[in-house]
């Protein structure tokens, strides 16, 4: 697992959150004072020099709760308010999109483009406010400075604790259903043609060499795509059709819908009742600052919104439900005998293998929340 992940999935993921904010209160009519103090918050709690400075340290990727908890507290440095229904879809849309962009990368280093095009468009959200766009820029020279040293070997390692991180989420988005790039399972269309990456060979040929290095045969195999060749690092073409689309704006005033999600089987963890659920809730207090925040909330004159028509949702929804029946759910009869009790005995075993992992780093994650609490 890559110590250096966590910078740039919340970097990314605050992107998302604010490109969906932009686009829905912009869809509401929402005024632009309201507007501009909600983005201008947001966006100065998220890249704070103290906040950033903690965040740029090396430490393990947080967990989906975790990660989820920190972005609810994000949204809500603002006047703004939104409702768990809202905050959930806003989650499983942020996930969604930084995970399609990261099976566009043709190569791990290109990683950062999604992080870089990031920070460009949330410059652009507060360019009227000089202070914010200061926190923006000195962020941004910071990972630079920070990840410019990688190795190639370390942006592997950090693609595949990303890969971990989105395994096994399938959120239907309508944005990627109708573009054609998700199936009606979830899953992504991945492309097997197209140019390969920089410094990388077009797959189809063998080679073989001696014991002193010289090759000795070549065979080809069939690489199952259209490859062509590397392009030319420096070129303009290197940000093309499909590397441009990394970390932009895929959401648009113009087409409010495309941000609806399907009910598919998401990356809320907490929803289902388990034996662990006191010590769930407990960790969930601790990290949310308990009812301090509830008592801040109040005191603040701010504006309830519903991201998403929760109605709307729910029709969409029913069309996908004939899909669930792939995923695999355990049933287990509420019954007093050996088998029910084994397997009852197993899954609470598996629920304090997570919650030992997970207290690894709830005790950062309570740090950052606190953190964000003084800003």
């Amino acid at each position: 697992m890559s110590m250096r992940t966590l910078p740039l999935v919340f970097v990314n993921l605050g992107g998302e959150m604010l490109y969906i904010l932009d686009q829905r209160l912009r869809a509401h009519n929402t005024s632009e004072d309201n507007s501009e103090k909600v983005m201008n918050d947001i966006v100065g709690t998220m890249f704070s020099k103290a906040f950033i400075d903690e965040l740029l340290k090396p430490q393990h990727l947080y967990s989906h709760r975790t990660m989820k908890t920190v972005l609810t507290r994000l949204a809500h440095a603002s006047i703004m308010r939104l409702n768990p229904a809202s905050m959930d879809r806003l989650y499983d849309l942020m996930i969604m999109a930084f995970k399609y962009q990261v099976f566009l990368c043709p190569r791990p280093k290109d990683l950062l483009l999604i992080t870089y095009n990031h920070i460009d468009t949330i410059r652009e959200l507060v360019k009227d406010t000089p202070t914010v766009v200061n926190t923006v820029d000195e962020t941004h020279r910071k990972i630079i400075e920070t990840y410019s040293r990688l190795s190639d070997g370390e942006f592997q390692l950090l693609r595949q604790t990303l890969l971990i991180f989105f395994q096994d989420i399938h959120v239907r988005v309508s944005l990627f259903l109708k573009s054609q790039v998700q199936n009606p399972n979830g899953h992504f269309v991945l492309q097997t043609s197209g140019p390969v990456p920089h410094g990388i060979d077009v797959p189809g040929l063998i080679r073989i060499f001696d014991c002193r290095g010289k090759g000795v045969r070549r065979c080809e195999f069939p690489s199952g795509g259209s490859y062509t060749s590397p392009i030319r690092e420096g070129s303009l073409d290197l940000r093309g059709d499909r590397v441009t689309k990394l970390g932009t704006n895929m959401f648009t005033t113009e087409h409010p819908e495309e941000t609806h999600t399907s009910k598919t089987p998401s990356v809320k963890t907490d929803d289902s009742p388990n034996l662990l659920a006191k010590e769930e809730l407990n960790l969930l207090a601790r990290l949310m600052g308990s009812m301090k925040a509830q008592n801040t909330a109040k005191d603040e004159t701010g504006f309830q919104i519903n991201l998403f028509p929760t109605d709307q949702e729910e029709e969409a929804g029913a069309s996908g439900g004939a899909h669930e029946s792939s995923f695999g759910v355990v049933n287990i009869q509420a019954m007093q005998d050996e088998q029910a009790a084994t397997e009852l005995a197993r899954i609470a075993g598996e629920f304090a293998e997570e919650e030992a992992a997970e207290n690894t780093c709830s005790s950062k994650g309570d740090d950052l929340l606190a953190m964000m609490d003084d800003l």
